[in-house]
């Protein structure tokens, strides 16, 4: 007995600090004794339920568990205990929560379960006032949980209050509304608080907890009461898009409810929604009022069984044309035209508002009504009515024009008596380059037709009212400039100048001003000008037969200022001509197995490619005399003269423009192949060319070997054996694959020359190899099968003419 008393003893000391622990970390008064290293799961899980209940973290608590005796070491451990845990179970708690009830916290702790409905776009109703505020997924008016919690707010079975005691002693608990109404505080009792309001429960609350507490008699502890979680309330919506029982939260509004059901129904009214409670009509909501005023008087708190009834509407008119908001709106009994507008936001700029034209229906047709402008407060809507609002016209009623040489050239207002001296003060009077013996008058006459009226524009501002004519509407006045009636001179400059092209002339322009103008002289300028002018006569001469005047001129070629100027006239055409020899260094490119490969300048006017190689100290022990070849790059002019060629080809084919792409493109250069041994031999053998700026001569290194590629089993590189043809190479790959055609091969030299397999009869002739040539067997083209049908028809034609002959020969 005394051994089960002494274990029993122990197991109570040792439970002890952990369930201390476990009921409140904050609370407790003596944390000396806990053992970390032995706490449960559950044990962290209450640990970390009593941090978020308490809207604080392991670290804010630090200094408490510290100063109750936990040593800094064994807070430590509950740190990272309690965060491994955390980690472990957060995801599957969030899950859970998730899973099981919906719920959304705020960032203040309080809760809703989570109230989803799908909007469906309205698409057919989608002009009909109003039907926007229930399609948007982002406007669902659900009640902000971050407010404070309303003192008139009703308890029911379902709300969760967060019941507080602070200061000398301390308790804290979340405590739900039993299905009773009641709720449960330790050491307190039950409480009856449904159908009571926050505040009135809140005083009996604290009236309870006093009974008990003594230091919240004292007043040295306070109690804090606030609403955790709310409850969900049932409602039933009746004519929406979605009608149907809605399980929301108590907190939520007639719009919260209307936006969940999608809004009225495709005839249901947007101005008469019934909220019925307890079987009565609670209120009348008008949507409209809330849409145009922001008026929220309508949105009332729901309640437990309320019914939303949306009937049908009584009716509806079409505002189309020039206001702000056309659609569908509708109306209630006594409202007039101008309710109308105002829904619809008013007229836009371009409205024509004198009168509207309205559209009605009859008991048997259709009928037209104008709404004049006086009436527009007393007319009432019919259901079923059309206003169709046009734009103004697309004319003025009291515009002028004026243009030309004003200083303000622009529209104007008109006036009845106006004169064009009156129109020329407002365009605040005449230019000095203004040609005042005329003005013109453009007019629009009473037939439409327009005239020319023409104005002594000197007399009508001298003061002469017959000259000073009266405007009219729609007039355009024309004020000349004596700049109109000059011709526009030009001088050209061309050659040796920085800008050469077409100027402006002026009177007195020198050829020094000119040239300075144009930026001055190049470098490559000589002393020689020569100058073209037009030739000027009333008369025609025959025996004359020059067409210009020609004038030539001798200038200091470095010196953009003359000692002797010359005065240049309209349309003279000057030439500044190039120094007979001026040419700049032009260079080539020696690469390869040369001495000293590099760039050189062509020295002479004909350098050719020994003269060059030589320079560049002559082919080294390793090059390839067959192997050199000269790379000239292809001009631009080339390509496009192979464009402008006609190839005689049709219209859809390809073949130029595959042409002036590939040299554009890929080639690039052309090459020329050179015979250095004939060379040497005899220096005006035809190999050696004259080279051209650009071009670069390249020297192959001696290489042993024969390349294959192309359509061959394996593309390779085999020794060269003196003796050996073209076939053995070919064999020495593995010969040709299933695309090769071999008849077609060819075989590139080192110095770019090329050589093809030629046949005659059954006779086939296949060039020389040499080494470090190139052998390419290129692909077969591909060639239409012919189909049985083509077979059969060949067969018919061949059995006909078999039949033919035989028949001619009977």
């Amino acid at each position: 007995m005394k051994k089960i008393i002494y274990v029993l003893t122990l197991f109570f000391v040792l439970t002890i600090p952990f369930n201390a622990v476990a009921q409140d970390l904050m609370k407790s008064k003596d944390l000396s004794t806990i053992k970390v290293d032995y706490l449960s799961d559950d044990d962290l899980a209450k640990i970390s339920a009593q941090l978020k209940s308490n809207n604080t973290s392991i670290d804010q608590v630090e200094q408490i568990a510290l100063s109750k005796g936990m040593t800094q070491a064994d807070f430590n451990k509950l740190k990272i205990k309690l965060k491994d845990y955390e980690n472990k179970n957060g995801k599957k708690e969030v899950k859970d929560n998730t899973l099981k009830a919906g719920e959304k916290a705020s960032e203040f702790g309080r809760k809703q379960e989570k109230v989803e409905n799908v909007k469906v776009k309205d698409s057919a109703n989608a002009l009909i006032f109003g039907s926007e505020l229930f399609d948007n997924p982002t406007l669902d008016f659900a009640p902000d949980l971050k407010l404070a919690t309303p003192m008139n707010y009703i308890l029911g079975p379902g709300d969760e209050l967060q019941v507080s005691v602070y200061g000398v002693q301390e308790y804290n608990a979340s405590i739900p509304v039993s299905v009773e109404g009641k709720i449960t505080i330790d050491y307190v009792g039950q409480i009856a608080v449904s159908g009571m309001s926050i505040e009135a429960a809140s005083q009996k609350i604290k009236a309870a907890i006093a009974r008990v507490y003594s230091t919240v008699r004292s007043g040295q502890s306070q109690v804090s009461v606030s609403l955790g979680q709310i409850r969900t309330i049932k409602i039933t919506i009746v004519g929406g898009k979605q009608p149907g029982n809605y399980s929301i939260s108590s907190l939520a509004t007639v719009y919260n409810a209307l936006h969940l059901a999608g809004g009225p129904g495709k005839n249901g009214s947007y101005r008469n929604i019934e909220l019925i409670r307890n079987n009565k009509v609670y209120r009348n909501i008008d949507i409209y009022r809330f849409l145009v005023k922001g008026d929220q008087s309508d949105n009332v708190t729901l309640k437990e069984n309320d019914v939303i009834r949306i009937p049908a509407y009584t009716q509806r008119v079409t505002m189309e044309g020039e206001v702000k908001r056309p659609g569908i709106f509708e109306m209630k009994r006594g409202e007039s035209f101008s309710d109308l507008l105002n829904f619809a936001s008013g007229f836009n700029e371009f409205a024509y508002t004198a009168s509207i034209n309205v559209l009605q229906k009859t008991g048997k047709e259709f009928k037209v009504h104008d709404v004049s402008e006086s009436e527009f407060s007393s007319y009432l809507p019919k259901s079923g009515d059309v206003f169709r609002i046009t734009r103004i016209l697309n004319r003025f009623e009291n515009r002028i024009k004026i243009e030309g040489a004003v200083f303000r050239p622009d529209y104007y207002s008109f006036t009845e008596g106006m004169r064009i001296s009156d129109l020329i003060t407002r365009a605040e009077g005449l230019k000095e380059d203004a040609y005042s013996k005329r003005a013109r008058i453009i007019r629009l006459k009473t037939d439409l037709t327009t005239e020319i009226v023409n104005v002594d524009l000197g007399a009508a501002l001298s003061g002469d009212l017959n000259a000073d004519i009266e405007l009219k509407r729609e007039d355009i006045v024309t004020v000349y400039s004596i700049l109109d009636f000059r011709e526009e001179y030009k001088v050209t400059i061309d050659g040796e100048v920085k800008n050469p092209g077409e100027y402006e002339y002026f009177e007195n322009l020198t050829l020094n001003d000119l040239v300075v103008q144009v930026g001055g002289l190049t470098g490559s300028a000589s002393k020689r000008v020569e100058i073209a002018r037009m030739i000027k006569s009333d008369a025609i001469d025959d025996a004359d037969p020059k067409r210009i005047e020609l004038i030539e001129l001798e200038i200091t070629a470095d010196n953009n200022e003359q000692i002797k100027n010359f005065v240049l006239k309209p349309f003279d055409v000057i030439n500044i001509r190039r120094m007979a020899v001026y040419e700049k260094p032009q260079m080539v490119t020696v690469s390869g197995a040369v001495g000293y490969p590099g760039k050189y300048v062509l020295a002479n006017k004909k350098e050719t490619v020994y003269n060059v190689v030589m320079r560049a100290g002559g082919l080294t022990s390793i090059a390839n005399l067959d192997g050199m070849k000269i790379k000239r790059p292809i001009k631009e002019e080339q390509i496009e003269t192979l464009e402008r060629i006609d190839l005689n080809i049709s219209k859809n084919d390809t073949l130029k423009g595959k042409l002036a792409k590939k040299l554009k493109e890929d080639l690039k250069f052309a090459t020329i192949p050179v015979n250095w041994e004939k060379i040497v031999k005899d220096k005006n053998h035809f190999s050696n060319v004259t080279l051209f700026p650009g071009d670069e001569i390249e020297v192959a290194v001696y290489n042993e070997g024969v390349k294959v590629t192309g359509n061959v089993l394996l593309t390779s590189e085999i020794p060269y054996r003196n003796g050996k043809g073209f076939k053995y190479y070919i064999n020495a790959v593995g010969g040709i694959d299933s695309k090769g055609w071999k008849k077609k091969a060819y075989i590139i030299y080192p110095n770019g020359k090329a050589d093809v397999t030629t046949s005659f009869l059954f006779f086939r002739s296949y060039p020389k190899v040499e080494p470090d040539s190139q052998i390419v067997v290129p692909e077969k083209p591909e060639r239409k099968k012919m189909t049985a049908g083509e077979w059969v028809g060949i067969g018919s034609v061949v059995s006909s003419l078999a039949l033919l002959i035989v028949t001619a020969f009977k």
